[in-house]
């Protein structure tokens, strides 16, 4: 549930406020490395579990367990994309998106706050909810964009979807990252998750109003109707899903 950001690049937030088109071509530039896999194989599968499990345990949010893996009931359902991001062929770090809707209801945020999401749910609204955000260790310290890198999916799947409120469960320390970044309001008080040994807040950005100001102030986080067909449209029976996608915001201004 938590999104685990182990090294928090705040020196690069700061650099973002003072001079935002270097900090975009830095990070554009990060994307010429890296990848992004839609995991859904056996093999794929344990090598994020045990990377959330590896962040985790560093970060106190989890008890020391044998299988050396984290996954949930979530991992599994229907509106689950489970992502692993690559640098130079390298897994980095991990994120989960969930695509909550009438046809899908379930997602760890409206479970979690379920008396308060379901009936948003019930009248219309939709939600993406990015979730089990892990970073490995030692990159996240040589490599201190890999936030901005990891939850560009989420912002993908937000320009895919087109869904009311983009959702952010957090702990508090991490909550005015995402106010800078997404202009995300608290939506809940915090609650604890059941597997996590901190509470965490919901936060959530109203897309019809924020997202277009994101895309501006942040275009690395911009993607061609291509990409996200590739990261987020289900493969049609007999159809194989692409091994790895490759980031398009270089091209975003071509294909528009």
């Amino acid at each position: 549930m938590e999104t685990q950001l182990a090294g928090m690049p705040l020196v690069a937030s700061r650099a973002t406020a003072q001079s935002p088109s270097v900090f975009s071509r830095h990070i554009m530039d990060v994307l010429e490395h890296v990848e992004y896999r839609l995991c859904d194989g056996a093999e794929d599968l344990e090598a994020i579990y045990r990377l959330r499990y590896k962040s985790y345990l560093h970060a106190g949010m989890v008890k020391p367990d044998a299988s050396r893996m984290v996954k949930d009931d979530f991992d599994d359902l229907r509106n689950s994309y489970r992502f692993g991001v690559f640098f130079d062929g390298v897994l980095v770090s991990t994120i989960r998106i969930h695509y909550a809707c009438a046809k899908y209801p379930v997602s760890p945020s409206t479970a979690v706050f379920g008396d308060t999401l379901a009936r948003r749910l019930a009248v219309g609204e939709t939600f993406v909810d990015p979730s089990r955000f892990a970073a490995d260790i030692e990159w996240s310290t040589s490599l201190r964009v890999l936030p901005y890198v990891t939850l560009r999916l989420a912002v993908v799947a937000c320009s895919h979807f087109k869904p009311t409120y983009c959702l952010t469960a957090v702990k508090e320390e991490h909550a005015g990252f995402y106010h800078r970044i997404f202009r995300s309001e608290q939506a809940v008080p915090p609650r604890i998750y059941p597997g996590l040994t901190v509470p965490v807040h919901l936060f959530q950005s109203k897309c019809s109003e924020n997202m277009q100001a994101t895309l501006d102030r942040f275009p690395f986080f911009n993607s061609t109707a291509f990409e996200q067909r590739m990261l987020f449209q289900r493969p049609k029976s007999g159809e194989l899903a692409p091994l790895t996608i490759l980031p398009t915001a270089k091209f975003f201004r071509e294909a528009a």
